[in-house]
């Protein structure tokens, strides 16, 4: 049987589908041709990352179509009930990349909380001429140690964060639908570790508390953080966004930038992916990376071989 890695995939994982018997394509096919690729290639396994979207066409297109694999967490770019309504299995690797996404997170907080976004613009170009300058305009950084995070959303990666927060002398606070309270295990490289009890609050509490927030929710209607919560928020606050581009209103994101009520954001997602607003793309309170999130080579392993086993327990049984 043969996998189309569309978006795709690890050695490892292609080493694991071969020794169980697959084909591994790892052609890039155009979104427009994936339909006609899989039929003429006798295709049986699809296996995409962010790129490329598995709406109904392609399902309806493709009657040999036995599996629809996600390389990550969220599964938006494909129509997994409607797949699931024509019997396809729909598989994804929620706890591959938890904590590729969670350091990332704390790569954003590091760089705006020491202005290492706008410093990295500018030592190139005033470093020489303008020293002492640039060291008294980005003097002011505050530690995280000591401060309060708020996790919104607080699956797998939120507890990610939750940890590696924790691990800085963070204090952590959550808020979830869905997760009423976690038990947080801390591990330090002796062996040793802590247990944090975690309770979720409300959106309105965090907001009130939180020092800095990050998010870590699917794709939704209407955003999470848009002008009123902006209003919310404690003065001076640091906002981090490695979920997905439409939960932060970007307009208000960037007025509240401006007014100083949001110290930086850090942003690996936007609403206008793959072209973001060049204003998003030159504000200097903002630390950007290109939806990168779960883009470790550890990582990366982890979705492969994770992947190709579910891949061969669904159909090698």
């Amino acid at each position: 049987m043969k996998v189309l890695a569309n978006d795709g995939i690890s050695n490892s994982g292609i080493k694991a589908l071969e020794k169980g018997g697959f084909e591994v394509i790892t052609t890039k096919v155009a979104q427009e041709q994936v339909a006609n690729f899989i039929n003429n290639n006798d295709v049986s396994v699809l296996l995409v990352r962010s790129a490329t979207k598995v709406r109904n066409d392609i399902i309806d297109s493709c009657p040999g179509l036995k599996v629809i694999g996600r390389g990550g967490v969220g599964m938006d770019n494909i129509d997994v009930e409607y797949a699931r309504s024509k019997s396809l299995h729909v598989i994804n690797t929620p706890a591959s990349s938890s904590e590729s996404v969670a350091e990332l997170v704390f790569a954003h907080l590091f760089s705006g909380v020491r202005f290492l976004q706008d410093s990295n613009r500018n030592m190139p170009l005033e470093g020489d001429s303008n020293f002492e300058g640039l060291k008294k305009a980005y003097a002011n950084g505050i530690e995280l140690r000591g401060k309060t995070i708020g996790i919104i959303g607080f699956g797998r990666i939120g507890q990610a964060v939750a940890k590696m927060a924790l691990g800085l002398g963070m204090k952590v606070i959550a808020a979830d639908k869905f997760v009423r309270n976690a038990e947080i295990r801390v591990d330090f490289y002796t062996g040793q570790f802590i247990n944090v009890d975690i309770v979720t609050e409300s959106l309105e509490d965090l907001f009130k508390h939180s020092d800095f927030i990050t998010l870590h929710v699917p794709a939704q209607e209407g955003y999470v953080i848009g002008k009123a919560e902006f209003a919310q928020l404690k003065d001076g606050v640091g906002i981090v966004n490695c979920a997905r581009g439409g939960v932060i209103d970007e307009v208000a994101l960037m007025e509240a930038l401006d007014s100083n009520k949001v110290l930086f954001a850090g942003l690996d997602v936007f609403e206008n992916e793959p072209t973001p607003e060049i204003q998003i793309l030159m504000h200097p309170k903002i630390s950007l990376t290109p939806h990168i999130g779960a883009a470790t080579l550890e990582a990366q392993d982890r979705i492969g071989t994770e992947l190709a086993e579910q891949i061969i327990g669904i159909l090698k049984k």
